[in-house]
C-alpha cells in the first residue's frame, strides 16, 4: 500500500520510507531506507532525511560509490600512467592503510570527521606522521581525480591537519670516520667496498649505484650519467610478493651528471677490467641488488666500528662535504638530483654553519674597508 512521498505499507504490518541518497557508479539510483510501525513516525523522519541527503549533496556531490571501488578503478586508470614501483607504492598503501578502515564510505560520504576517524585508526597503528603524510597525498590524488570527473564536489581530506613532527636530522659522518670507512672499502676482496666508495665521492643513492652501467660512465670527460635505479617492489601476487625492477629516476631532477675525482676514476677503471657484463656492479650479468650491496656496507663499517650508520648517511656525508668546500647551493642541489635547492637548504641547513658565519666576517670586513 502506497501513501505518496514514497511511504509505503510493507506486508509486516510496518511502514517503509524510501529516500535518495545519490548515485552508484552504473548510474542508478542509490536509495535509503527507513522503517517505523505508524505512517507519521517514517513521515517526519523522512522528511528530515531528504533535507539532510539533498544538502550533502549540494555540498559533496550525489556520487554512492565506495571508496575502495573508486580507489581500486583509479589505480586500474593510472598503472600505464606511472612507473611500476610508484603503481605498487600506491596499491599498497591504499590496500593497507585506506581500505580497510574507510574503504566501505561512499565518495560523497567522506566528510573532514571520516578523515580524522582514518587519522585515529593510524595513530593506533604506530604510523609515523611522515608516512601518514605520504599516504594521505595518494588518498588526495584520488579523490581529486574523482572531483575532476565531476564524481565529488569538494574533497574534504584537503583540510585534515596531520600530527606535527620534528624531522629526524641524519648525521654525516666526521671526516675522520670517513677517512676509515674509504680506507676499509678500498681494501676489500673482489671490489666489493667500491660501492661504499662511490656513494661517499658521487652522492649517489643505493638503487641508483645498483643500476649503474658502464656506459653510464664517460672516462674521457670523467662524467657518470644518472638515468636509472634499482629496486625491489610489492606485486601483491600470492606466489611471488615482490620483484627486482629497473626503472628510471623518480624525478627528472633525479636524472643528472655529476663529475667524478682522480681517485674515483682510477678505482672504476682498475675495476672495469675486472668486470663481467654490462652493469658496474653485478651477480651472474644482474645488476647487483640493493640489499647485498647493504650487507657489504655493514660489514665494512663494523670493521671501522661505526655503529647505526646507515648507508644513505653516505649521501648526506657527500652533501656535507661539498657544502664544507665553500660548494654554491644550486650545484649542490644538481649534483644531489633534488628538485629544488629548497629542499637542499631545509635538509643540510646545519651543515652550512661554517659558511654563515665566513659570510658574516666578510660582510664586517667589507664594512669596516668603507669606514
Amino acid at each position: 500500500m502506497r501513501k505518496g512521498e514514497n511511504i509505503y505499507k510493507r506486508k509486516d504490518g510496518r511502514w517503509e520510507g524510501r529516500y535518495k541518497k545519490g548515485y552508484k557508479s552504473n548510474g542508478q539510483i542509490k536509495y535509503g531506507y527507513i522503517y517505523g510501525r505508524a505512517f507519521q513516525e517514517v513521515r517526519i523522519k523522512l522528511y528530515s532525511l531528504k533535507a539532510h541527503y539533498f544538502t550533502h549533496q549540494e555540498i559533496y556531490g550525489d556520487a554512492c560509490i565506495p571508496l575502495e571501488e573508486w580507489g581500486k578503478s583509479w589505480l586500474s586508470e593510472i598503472q600505464h600512467e606511472v612507473k611500476p614501483s610508484t603503481y605498487s607504492s600506491y596499491h599498497y598503501k591504499l590496500t593497507n592503510y585506506v581500505f580497510p578502515f574507510i574503504g566501505h564510505f561512499y565518495l560523497n560520504e567522506l566528510t573532514i570527521n571520516v578523515g580524522k576517524q582514518l587519522l585515529s585508526e593510524w595513530l593506533a597503528k604506530g604510523l609515523k606522521p611522515s608516512t601518514m603524510q605520504v599516504i594521505l597525498r595518494i588518498i588526495n590524488k584520488c579523490l581529486n581525480y574523482a572531483k575532476e570527473k565531476d564524481k565529488l564536489k569538494e574533497n574534504a581530506f584537503l583540510a585534515l591537519k596531520l600530527p606535527k613532527t620534528k624531522p629526524q636530522k641524519i648525521r654525516a659522518l666526521t671526516r675522520r670516520e670517513q677517512k676509515e670507512l674509504e680506507k676499509a672499502s678500498l681494501k676489500e676482496k673482489n671490489d666489493t667496498g667500491l660501492p661504499t666508495y662511490l656513494a661517499l665521492y658521487t652522492g649517489l643513492q643505493i638503487g641508483e649505484i645498483s643500476a649503474l652501467r658502464w656506459s653510464d660512465i664517460d672516462f674521457e670527460r670523467n662524467l657518470i650519467q644518472v638515468n636509472h635505479t634499482y629496486q625491489r617492489i610489492s606485486l601483491n601476487l600470492k606466489e611471488q610478493k615482490t620483484q627486482l625492477m629497473i626503472g628510471s629516476t623518480k624525478t627528472d631532477s633525479g636524472t643528472r651528471t655529476i663529475p667524478i675525482g682522480k681517485t674515483l676514476r682510477k678505482e672504476l677503471i682498475k675495476h672495469q677490467r675486472k668486470s663481467k657484463g654490462s652493469f658496474v656492479f653485478s651477480t651472474n650479468n644482474h645488476p647487483m641488488e640493493p640489499r647485498l650491496l647493504t650487507y657489504h656496507f655493514h660489514r665494512i663499517r663494523k670493521k671501522c666500528g661505526l655503529e647505526e650508520i646507515h648507508f644513505h648517511q653516505l649521501r648526506h656525508t657527500f652533501a656535507t662535504r661539498c657544502l664544507e668546500a665553500q660548494s654554491d647551493i644550486l650545484s649542490v642541489s644538481a649534483l644531489l638530483g633534488h628538485a629544488s635547492t629548497k629542499l637542499t637548504l631545509d635538509t643540510y641547513a646545519d651543515s652550512m654553519i661554517e659558511q654563515r658565519i665566513e659570510v658574516i666576517y666578510r660582510m664586517e670586513a667589507a664594512n669596516k674597508k668603507v669606514a
